[in-house]
């Protein structure tokens, strides 16, 4: 029985692939366990302590400083003073802080001499009841009150409100109504002024008009803002 030459060659081959394969295989197995003898896998255990180190030294804690420190430390290298600058006391720095008031704290209460303000035009009037600093913002406390016989608009951007030096001011009006009708029910809102505006400010005067016809002059002045 003769053995077909294709067949023979194939098988051949197929055996020669199958001894390359497991010759690759052993190969590559000796080179990776070789390669891997020096790593070890670390003791990850709970309950594992670490060893002390050699010659008998002991393991020294880490100090963790304190973040007002540093700031102060690198303030104090900022502004000339040296390594050697001795941080504030923080209590110190805490009763500095404490007795300097700053300016929003102050308040003008309603029951000064000089309060209210009052101005009136056409049977609309103005009434300026309180100046207080709350929150960085200086706070006009105002009435409106219409008794007149028609309804009165308001547009608050056209308000005119200015410093004792005669220098322009930016308001924002809250709770101010934009219509009043003739009813003659005072009607309240505050105008809060950024404090940083008025660092040299000591009376303020006020503008107010209707919208569109611009015919109320309603002014305020004198209004005193700082103690």
């Amino acid at each position: 029985m003769k053995i077909n030459s294709t067949v023979a060659l194939s098988l051949l081959l197929l055996v020669l692939m199958a001894i390359a394969g497991y010759v690759s295989a052993v190969w590559g197995f000796t080179i990776g366990s070789e390669a891997l003898e020096s790593v070890t896998q670390p003791d990850t255990r709970p309950t594992s302590k670490a060893k002390a180190p050699s010659g008998g030294s002991q393991q020294r804690a880490v100090v963790m400083l304190k973040e007002q420190d540093i700031l102060t430390n690198v303030r104090a290298r900022i502004e000339g003073k040296g390594k050697n600058a001795k941080p504030e006391p923080q209590q110190q720095k805490n009763d500095t802080q404490s007795s300097a008031k700053p300016k929003a704290q102050l308040v003008v209460a309603a029951n000064q001499p000089g309060f209210p303000l009052v101005n009136r035009d056409r049977g609309v009037m103005l009434e300026v009841i309180s100046a207080q600093y709350s929150g960085g913002t200086l706070q006009l406390r105002l009435n409106l009150k219409n008794e007149s016989d028609r309804t009165v608009r308001f547009l608050y951007s056209f308000m005119d409100i200015t410093d004792n030096h005669g220098r322009p001011l930016i308001a924002n009006a809250e709770g101010l109504p934009e219509k009043l009708p003739p009813d003659g029910k005072p009607i309240s809102g505050i105008l809060s002024i950024p404090s940083t505006a008025l660092d040299d400010v000591e009376k303020l005067s006020l503008r107010l008009t209707d919208y569109p016809e611009q015919q109320l002059k309603l002014q305020v002045s004198e209004i005193p803002v700082k103690i």
